[in-house]
């Protein structure tokens, strides 16, 4: 008796933790492996999940090979793509690399009340450092808080090669990092901030980094930038 008791409860254990495997996997979000909370923005076939800025008709944005790609040829030149959805605390991570003399960023917590996006939210800064050909200020290098923080340490990859972003948005807290080093960390509405603000190319936009929760955007500066692995998880 006792021992039929006891192989009873040994089934019963292993359905619960196989019902436990199964949900867990279920409810994991993203490609296969990840954990639990991670979702994919990027599907590596189309635009699904986004669509561009103000609603403006565009021809500059592609997916080629699973990778989305801004034409440097596109008509419709500084025609940014923005997240379907809204995001407010979050970890953004996603891989890109820059074509020769090309520029680009990442703006997050983006709304449509503005000319351009970059006139909304903060943007990490993608470039080509050692190629543009313009003399680049310190705040304006890849990894940067565009007009506000420079990268504490330039650590982007030559033109041509991927780099890995994460972008850390927690309440007032930012942290950029870049190919696996901390560039910039700095928080929100401080005095600090309000001061840079104030001295930077900001002063007149009342706006900028108000909005505590936006889009996600993707910008066209011009094209010749590409992106993939592009991955959110909210917090």
């Amino acid at each position: 008796m006792y021992k039929t008791i006891f192989l009873i409860c040994v089934v019963l254990s292993a359905a619960i933790l196989l019902s436990f495997a199964l949900n867990t996997k279920h409810n994991s979000t993203g490609k296969p492996g990840e954990k639990a909370g991670w979702k994919s923005l990027f599907n590596g076939k189309d635009l699904t999940g986004w669509r561009t800025y103000q609603n403006k008709p565009q021809d500059s944005w592609e997916v080629v090979n699973g990778q989305l790609h801004c034409k440097k040829e596109g008509a419709t030149k500084h025609c940014d793509i923005v997240t379907m959805d809204q995001y407010e605390n979050f970890i953004l991570e996603l891989d890109w690399k820059i074509d020769k003399a090309a520029n680009s960023g990442i703006i997050y917590r983006a709304d449509e009340n503005h000319d351009a996006p970059y006139e909304s939210g903060p943007e990490y800064q993608l470039i080509d450092d050692a190629g543009y050909p313009e003399k680049l200020e310190d705040w304006q290098k890849s990894g940067s808080d565009y007009a506000m923080h420079p990268p504490s340490k330039l650590v982007s990859k030559p033109t041509g090669e991927y780099n890995h972003t994460r972008i850390v948005v927690n309440g007032a807290h930012v942290e950029h990092w870049l190919n696996g080093q901390k560039v910039v960390e700095f928080e929100f509405w401080t005095p600090e901030w309000q001061k840079l603000k104030s001295e930077s190319k900001w002063k007149d936009e009342a706006g900028y980094g108000m909005v505590k929760k936006g889009h996600i955007d993707l910008q066209d500066h011009g094209g010749g930038v590409w992106f993939k692995n592009i991955r959110l998880k909210v917090l």
